[in-house]
């Protein structure tokens, strides 16, 4: 197909999606930097670009496994691709963007404008249902707004080149309006992120629309493979485990009436050929796992209700050690499925899982008893993927989850409802000393797993967490002024003080968190950049001011920001 049939064509097929999906993640990745400088807080923590930039590329990397023209097959992959790789609010938005288009898109070999047009509406919608409370003035309105801006001027002579040029001609208005919604961007003046970094995208895939060649520059990444220990099952050992197995079984209208269907068909069936059993149907698919000794049979009798659309059968007696290092945790194992009431009775009953970064931090919450520290945080926000591969390793029947950080909520909450073999409880703390105070509190002796949570929820209430960092730009916000190259203290969203001096403003700070409270106790995690001699005048300014209060100061290795202070 030549540029010019590009420019008419009134059909979008799987090749020319793939072709769309990858030049919306070159501009995207080409950009990333100015999307991260949209930050509100005027300082060197944005990451929203690099954020949507890994969802989309993971995406684009999912790709590269499918080997068909079919639309439906390839916006699939796609959409399992970034859901897997999601990190950052803004990604997980994104990717349920994309996965509201796969629903829109099932089934169709090729779609005309109108079908591609309902299918970004559906995307529209499913975005907004993935945020608890949606904000106007996000990524959520410049994708609403610019959907429905184009959709309405669809008529005969349309063609998917001109849907996407309507798309993205009005998603660039949308966005310049976006500071007239929030008064945060009005005040950092600046426009919303991640509506940008959606814009970018949009505007990648009319560039390839247009018939201009994008070259993806991805380097080549090695996927994780769980280490197999062949030598557990040999010539003379005998089956006594069974096989784990699971598929995605796509239910048939030629074999089957799809929509009347009642899967306790096949859980009967299950019941006997295997135990460990979980089926459920989600719309037309149906979700399988079961332990048997008989795999065959457990495929032959599902197959006659449809086609599998994923496939996993092993050996239960060969050993699989699924612990993937921080290296090693790149694209997704190919079986996810949403969490049922089915466990392993092998597991250990209670598992925690915490992200943070900084040696020392990490050190301080494996000692608070974390089974598994996931190294990110602000600029580094992990995958739904990293969480999945979290959750795998901390082999429990039930795990809670800390984010410590309100833009790693979604992708961690995203996985939770992924991961089949545990329940996931996803603590929702915002900062590190939410999930530090939380974390140092649980009681695994509470009657249940949902008492537990409570208890961490509860403790959660009683600090406050603020930290410093230098300013990247002039700002003036809730009534203070801040210079570029100066230091800033903030406790959540709000900046409470701006100093020339790194230990002006953490003492000034420091004033504000003990300013009519009865909190009497504070740890210091000092970072990379803070020197002996800032330390030790710190902690002289404190003992002057706030003597009757105990102070640990902790070497945190943190890169970001200079001071973590965690006030309860």
């Amino acid at each position: 197909m030549n540029s010019n049939e590009n420019n008419e064509s009134k059909v979008l097929d799987g090749e020319m999606l793939a072709k769309m999906a990858q030049g919306g993640a070159v501009l995207l990745r080409a950009n990333a930097g100015e999307v991260n400088n949209l930050n509100v807080f005027p300082v060197p923590d944005g990451d929203t670009g690099d954020n949507m930039s890994m969802t989309i590329e993971s995406g684009v990397s999912a790709l590269k496994k499918v080997d068909t023209n079919n639309l439906a097959d390839v916006m699939s992959a796609f959409s399992r691709g970034t859901l897997l790789g999601a990190r950052g609010n803004s990604g997980v938005i994104l990717s349920q963007f994309f996965a509201g288009m796969a629903k829109g898109l099932e089934n169709c070999e090729t779609a005309d404008v109108d079908i591609v047009g309902k299918a970004l509406q559906i995307g529209v919608d499913q975005a907004y249902k993935s945020v608890l409370t949606p904000t106007e003035g996000t990524i959520l309105t410049v994708a609403r707004e610019s959907v429905e801006y184009a959709v309405s001027n669809i008529d005969s002579k349309s063609t998917i080149r001109s849907l996407f040029d309507d798309l993205s001609r009005e998603m660039d208005a949308s966005l310049r309006r976006t500071p007239m919604l929030l008064k945060a961007l009005r005040e950092a003046s600046v426009v919303d992120s991640g509506g940008a970094g959606l814009l970018y995208i949009m505007k990648g895939f009319l560039q390839v629309l247009n018939g201009e060649e994008v070259n993806f520059p991805q380097e080549e990444r090695v996927l994780p493979v769980a280490k197999v220990d062949f030598s557990s099952f040999g010539p003379d050992s005998i089956m006594e485990y069974g096989y784990c197995t699971e598929f995605l079984l796509q239910l048939q209208n030629g074999k089957v009436d799809v929509d009347s269907f009642d899967v306790s068909l096949v859980t009967d069936f299950l019941k006997t050929v295997g135990d460990s059993i979980v089926a459920f149907k989600t719309d037309s698919i149906v979700k399988v796992h079961v332990h048997t000794m008989t795999p065959e049979k457990v495929l032959g009798f599902c197959r006659q209700y449809g086609e599998f659309l994923t496939m996993k059968i092993e050996n239960m007696s060969v050993q699989h050690n699924e612990t993937l290092t921080e290296e090693e945790v790149g694209e997704s194992k190919d079986d996810v499925s949403p969490v049922t009431d089915t466990v392993d009775e092998q597991r250990k009953k209670y598992g925690t899982v915490a992200v943070c970064s900084g040696e020392g931090i990490k050190a301080v919450f494996e000692e608070l008893g974390t089974d598994y520290v996931i190294n990110g945080g602000q600029t580094n926000n992990p995958s739904t993927n990293d969480f999945l591969a979290a959750f795998e390793n901390v082999h429990a029947e039930n795990i809670f989850v800390f984010p410590n950080n309100g833009n790693i909520i979604m992708a961690a909450s995203q996985a939770a409802e992924m991961y089949a073999k545990a329940n996931v409880y996803v603590i929702e703390s915002k900062d590190l000393g939410s999930g530090y105070v939380a974390l140092a509190s649980m009681d695994f002796d509470a009657a249940s797993a949902e008492d537990i949570k409570e208890g961490a929820l509860s403790a959660m209430q009683t600090v406050k967490t603020g930290c410093i960092s230098p300013a990247i730009r002039d700002a003036d916000m809730n009534g203070v002024h801040v210079t570029n190259g100066d230091y800033i203290g903030f406790v959540g969203k709000e900046i409470v003080s701006s100093c020339e001096s790194k230990v002006g403003a953490a003492a000034a700070l420091l004033d504000k968190m003990f300013e009519n409270t009865d909190k009497f106790m504070l740890t210091v995690f000092y970072g990379k950049s803070a020197s002996e001699s800032e330390n030790e005048e710190l902690q002289k300014i404190f003992e002057e001011r706030h003597g009757d209060k105990e102070v640990y100061f902790l070497d945190g290795g943190q890169e970001i920001y200079e001071y973590i202070f965690i006030v309860e």
